[in-house]
């Protein structure tokens, strides 16, 4: 008896390999924005256009340079670009620096990538946490299976012990601004 092809089995069986296929030609400069984009998945894409994403606010951002070096490190650019909705809680470059001395130096290896990924992405959380969603008594799940606490002290916002800064809106979620880096028990 015969099955019926999905909608997904079609794309795969017939339509994949003359996408590929259409794919020979000439080859493009290495460093032209479809090789780029190519080479980066969704975080190689240039649009000078739209609303930054919350990888764009993080990059332009003087006071988080640390981060962004994290966040190539780790490879985790493209996760930063995807539509969302995302949360994340972005440590300055003043929160990297009270780390003990050489943690940073030590993360950024690359024998490191997999322990250094765990602790950026222990800085988002699925949803966008705002306004009601974010106030004293929320929990908030952080995309490695973590509940942290929102707890208000003397007027300002603190998210698992850390001070909420400033907070800057994205094409893709929002960015919150914290002065303490998340560190987890290893388990």
């Amino acid at each position: 008896m015969m099955k019926h092809l999905t909608p997904l089995s079609f794309l795969v069986l017939f339509i994949a390999p003359l996408f590929f296929a259409c794919q020979t030609g000439a080859p493009e400069a290495a460093d032209s924005p479809t090789v780029f984009a190519a080479n980066h998945g969704q975080a190689g894409v240039v649009d000078n256009e739209s609303e930054k994403n919350i990888l764009q606010i993080a990059a332009s951002s003087p006071d988080h340079t640390t981060l962004a070096a994290a966040v190539g490190a780790a490879e985790l650019e493209n996760v930063l670009v995807n539509p969302g909705p995302l949360t994340v809680f972005a440590p300055t470059n003043a929160a990297f620096d009270a780390l003990p001395p050489g943690t940073v130096e030590e993360l950024l290896k690359p024998e490191n990538k997999n322990k250094l990924a765990k602790i950026i992405t222990s800085h988002a959380s699925p949803g966008t946490f705002k306004g009601d969603l974010l106030k004293p008594g929320v929990k908030i799940y952080l995309a490695t299976g973590q509940y942290v606490d929102v707890e208000e002290r003397d007027g300002d916002l603190y998210v698992n012990g850390a001070k909420i800064l400033g907070t800057v809106d994205a094409s893709n979620g929002v960015v919150h601004v914290v002065d303490t880096v998340f560190l987890f028990p290893e388990e």
